[in-house]
């Protein structure tokens, strides 16, 4: 199923659980036309495993920005991220795997100091401003868009979210994530992060 998401309520990606990935609307110009206008990808880090190697669900999200680029959907690309317990940072190994999918070097920035979502966001602010943008596409799982349109938001971004497919992912470990970003929703919510 494909959905247009823009600027909802946050708790409408929480009623489509079964998003399999959001579309972008057409880009408002064209480099030949103008200055490019198209939003900028926003990856957010998960886990790398032993040996660098990306866990599922980075190497998910990271494959789903690179589509969006190939489609023409954004100008470039920005791994967020930071060294978690394995290194290298989790925005490194997304700017390998986008390289590794095709998509220039020269469109892929990293944000490589974040540990939380909030972090992911505003550390990539001086990336997007070096771009010229304030529009972006959240690139995560379903389960985590809303809170990070909620920080985008409060960040003073225009952001709209692309959820990866979720072949090869692991119905319980998708369930658990999915139940503990309620709570951590309702705080972002309630304590004003992002602000």
């Amino acid at each position: 199923m494909r959905d247009t998401v823009g600027a909802q309520a946050p708790a409408v990606f929480f009623f489509e659980g079964a998003v399999r990935s959001v579309s972008i609307s057409s880009p408002d110009t064209t480099e030949a036309s103008g200055p490019d206008m198209r939003p900028v990808a926003l990856v957010l880090g998960a886990a790398v495993w032993p040996g660098g190697r990306p866990s599922p669900t980075l190497r998910r999200r990271a494959l789903k920005a690179a589509a969006l680029w190939h489609e023409g959907q954004v100008r470039a690309i920005i791994g967020c991220g930071g060294v978690g317990r394995h290194p290298p940072s989790e925005a490194e190994v997304i700017r390998a795997l986008c390289l590794e999918a095709g998509v220039p070097a020269e469109r892929l920035l990293c944000e490589p100091q974040s540990t939380t979502t909030e972090e992911n966001i505003r550390f990539a602010l001086p990336l997007l401003a070096r771009l010229c943008s304030r529009r972006v596409v959240l690139v995560s799982d379903a389960y985590h868009l809303p809170r990070a349109w909620l920080v985008a938001r409060r960040s003073g971004l225009a952001a709209t979210g692309a959820a990866p497919p979720l072949a090869g992912a692991k119905a319980s470990a998708q369930i658990r994530a999915a139940l503990r970003e309620v709570p951590a929703f309702v705080w972002y919510w309630l304590r004003g992060r992002g602000k």
